[in-house]
């Protein structure tokens, strides 16, 4: 049986959530797969919520990430679209059952045995490793092409947050030059949304629960307005103007004002994951015919097209670079959204440490 690849990362091993080395092996390489060399890894929130084991799910222990960039250093003799060298992505997830509905329509993403990249079961029982690592190994047809030009540690949160905000915005049509589009929260979701929005060339409005964020939004990230969600007057002129909105906020939070700024058959689109449930009474959205969906990631097509629209416009997610040795503080500091608007892990960069 052939070996697999030594890798070393920092785990989480219990739910205080505090990573530190860890040495395991990555499967041998099969036809299809590619070894990847870690370069840069994004730290989500999603990250925070499995090392604590906030979700109940925690497989300790657990190598967060899924935020990957790297570059291929070797390949399957069945690999036809990537070869050494090649500067890539990996995001949420690593495999399917390419069977489903789901997966036979190209929306790999919404399969129902989806295989996460980091917390989860793979087909060949083992628990899945991320990308607080220094290599991955993952099939080809889960792994996408990073645009030449595009800094690699701005790059990696697009494969997470940027594929988040992008996807649902081409499905329902928020992506059409002219169109009013609302953004909630300011973050490293918002952000995303607002940079595609203006590239889009729709007009770009953010709606935020903190007057201390309208100079960021409109004078640095370029938004054409600035909502405060806690001003009745300012919900109340702007009701009825605006195409869709991107909800990004991951705190419970009321919908049915959101809903009210919606233009008749308007578009709320769901990707923050607060823990409250949602109060969605029906005459909020019966009247003017209005629109609620969800979101989780994006297909491979969709992150691939995202990642080819973001190298055409230079877009990226504004980061604060940190070694491996910070991730500790650095997750501390995402509890108090204390980042603009991501942190990424210079994997390359850092000394991983000998192994626990």
């Amino acid at each position: 049986m052939a070996k697999g690849t030594p890798a070393t990362g920092w785990a989480a091993k219990d739910p205080s959530g505090v990573l530190s080395p860890y040495s395991f092996s990555r499967r041998a390489l099969k036809d299809d797969d590619v070894t990847i060399k870690v370069l840069f890894c994004g730290i989500c929130h999603t990250d925070l919520h499995i090392a604590k084991n906030e979700w109940g799910n925690a497989l300790y222990p657990v190598v967060p990430g899924h935020e990957i960039v790297g570059v291929v250093t070797d390949a399957g003799p069945g690999v036809k679209n990537f070869k050494a060298g090649d500067t890539v992505g990996v995001g949420y997830f690593v495999d399917s059952c390419r069977s489903c509905v789901s997966c036979g329509s190209g929306h790999e993403n919404h399969c129902p045995t989806l295989v996460l990249t980091s917390n989860a079961v793979d087909y060949d029982g083992a628990t899945t490793q991320g990308g607080f690592s220094d290599v991955l190994v993952v099939d080809q047809g889960y792994v996408v092409r990073v645009p030449e030009g595009l800094p690699l540690d701005g790059a990696a949160p697009l494969l997470c947050a940027g594929v988040t905000v992008y996807s649902p915005m081409m499905e329902f049509g928020l992506n059409a030059p002219g169109k009013h589009l609302g953004v909630v929260g300011l973050g490293g979701l918002g952000h995303m949304a607002v940079k595609f929005g203006k590239a889009f060339g729709m007009t770009v409005t953010v709606i935020s629960s903190s007057p201390r964020k309208r100079e960021e939004a409109v004078e640095r990230l370029g938004a054409d307005a600035f909502l405060v969600s806690q001003d009745p007057e300012q919900m109340k002129a702007a009701a009825g103007t605006m195409d869709g909105i991107i909800d990004t906020v991951s705190a419970g939070h009321p919908i049915v004002p959101l809903l009210e700024l919606l233009k008749p058959r308007g578009q709320l689109v769901v990707v923050g994951a607060p823990s409250t449930p949602l109060e969605l009474p029906a005459y909020a959205i019966i009247g003017g015919g209005k629109r609620v969906a969800g979101n989780l990631v994006g297909s491979i097509g969709s992150c691939q097209a995202m990642l080819d629209f973001a190298g055409k416009h230079g877009i990226t997610a504004d980061v604060e670079v940190v070694k491996m040795d910070y991730v500790n503080t650095a997750v501390e500091r995402l509890e108090r959204n204390d980042v603009r608007y991501r942190f990424v892990i210079d994997v390359a960069g850092s000394q991983l440490g000998a192994a626990a």
